[in-house]
């Protein structure tokens, strides 16, 4: 077998074995919370602004192809996750599936995607914060609320919303995951607050006309297809819960109750909550507001609940973060035991925590969270996603394919369907993006594979002869 399709056993993946371990510490609560956590967050309080001055009202369109193509990788992450319980999400599936290079490639995908998803939500919290201060009549300087894009010199609040989070996640697993669990109630009560102040005001309207910009396709950057594929940001997130595996009581049972269940959730919440903003308001009015939820309310004369709504925000879109520098550190985790990243990253302290990577990773978004905006890396990360994505939409089919009678706790429905339409979907989206992006992308994996050829696929445990390949 060459080395670029050498395969990691699924066996000898879930056989006992010597090292790091996570401690199982989650059970399906735990996982439903950091799921909603992660995918309710900047995605509806800030980016249904950025989406409805794509799509117009039609931005309801978008966020049910963006739920709809979502729904069917949460499928095909269940069935996945559940035969292949480790940590790596969609990065270990391709390495079982699809082979050491296509792993690599995912693996380094969603390096690029977790990373870019925290540094964005720490910028859209930074909006709500800086907004939230404003109205106690604190207002900080412009220079340390925004990057040199925007004439400052660094998102400090950005900066510092993640120092904190990653010192809530070297406290332990399951003590972040339970406070996670209560701030993702606070976030929910706020976003139905929000719907019992906007619905009364509903102007139908409001909707007319519904798509200004057509419906779009690839390769145009307006339209219902382009904001789908930058709300397409706001539905991840249920991949997190798969990096968790490692740390789950009953994986077998929890993993799939966890991700089917956190995108059923917020598909729901999403739309209505969409709704009621357009109804309440016209589209132009918010479309540009890194705030938008609260800037509605403040239109409409509701000026305490929309310092509310900012105050919940400030409070609860940490979870995003909690969640993603949670799912960034078990992806580093997995590679550096597979040997492809250096080894010494995969330590674990004595509470169970890879610390190393946690920091690590902590840094690197950090700098990109104080000196970036949120529309750029927002869409940057959806790239990486995407690709994630497809390649289990991919492992998915292939597998069901080369071993129909392996074990399935949870079997995806019409599995040939979730399987195609999840990469179909990936694929369309990725060429609504813009084209800045998917050549940064691009230019990304450039180097992730110069990196794999020149080190990583030498120094595998696979290449040193440490695991029998499939």
């Amino acid at each position: 077998m060459a080395f670029w399709n050498r395969r990691r056993s699924i066996d000898a993946m879930l056989a006992p074995h010597d090292g790091p371990r996570l401690k199982p510490t989650l059970s399906w609560p735990h996982l439903l919370a950091l799921g909603v956590g992660a995918i309710v967050g900047t995605g509806i309080l800030t980016l249904i602004g950025v989406g409805a001055g794509l799509a117009g009202p039609a931005v309801l369109i978008s966020f049910a192809l963006a739920g709809l193509v979502c729904a069917c990788a949460a499928l095909a992450y269940a069935e996945l996750s559940t035969m292949m319980p480790t940590a790596g999400s969609a990065y270990t599936y391709s390495y079982a599936v699809l082979g050491e290079m296509i792993a690599w490639i995912v693996g380094w995908s969603l390096i690029l995607e977790y990373s870019l998803v925290v540094s964005a939500v720490a910028v859209g919290w930074s909006g709500y914060a800086v907004g939230f201060l404003s109205g106690l009549g604190i207002d900080l300087p412009a220079a340390l609320t925004a990057g040199p894009h925007a004439g400052g010199i660094v998102n400090l609040p950005a900066v510092a919303i993640i120092g904190v989070v990653t010192g809530l996640l070297l406290l332990g697993t399951k003590e972040s995951a339970t406070l996670n669990a209560g701030l993702v109630l606070i976030k929910i009560a706020a976003l139905a607050v929000f719907v019992g102040i906007a619905l009364p005001a509903f102007k139908p309207e409001h909707f007319t006309p519904f798509m200004p910009n057509g419906f779009g396709a690839p390769f145009v950057q307006t339209g219902v297809m382009a904001a789908a594929a930058i709300i397409f940001f706001a539905f991840y997130g249920f991949d997190a819960i798969s990096t968790a595996a490692e740390e789950t009581k009953r994986p077998e049972r929890d993993l799939a109750i966890g991700i089917v269940g956190s995108m059923l959730i917020c598909t729901a919440l999403y739309l209505v909550v969409a709704a009621a903003a357009i109804g309440a308001r016209p589209v132009a009015s918010f479309a540009s507001s890194p705030e938008p939820l609260a800037l509605i309310l403040r239109q409409m004369g509701q000026g305490t609940a929309a310092q509310w709504i900012a105050a919940a925000a400030v409070i609860a879109l940490p979870t995003v973060l909690l969640a993603f520098l949670f799912g960034q550190s078990r992806i580093f985790l997995g590679m550096a035991r597979d040997g492809l990243l250096p080894r010494r990253l995969a330590k674990v302290s004595s509470r169970g925590v890879p610390a190393v990577v946690t920091v690590f990773t902590a840094i690197v978004v950090a700098i990109l969270a104080g000196l970036l905006p949120l529309d750029e890396l927002a869409s940057l990360a959806n790239a990486g996603t995407l690709a994630a994505f497809c390649s289990v939409g991919v492992s998915l089919i292939v597998l069901r394919i080369r071993e129909p009678g392996r074990k399935r706790v949870f079997k995806a429905p019409l599995w040939p369907l979730v399987g195609a339409f999840t990469v179909i979907g990936c694929v369309v989206f990725f060429l609504s993006l813009k084209p800045m992006t998917q050549i940064g992308f691009l230019v990304w994996n450039v180097v992730g594979v110069a990196i794999y050829l020149l080190w990583s696929s030498r120094n595998s445990r696979l290449a040193k002869g440490e695991e029998t390949a499939a």
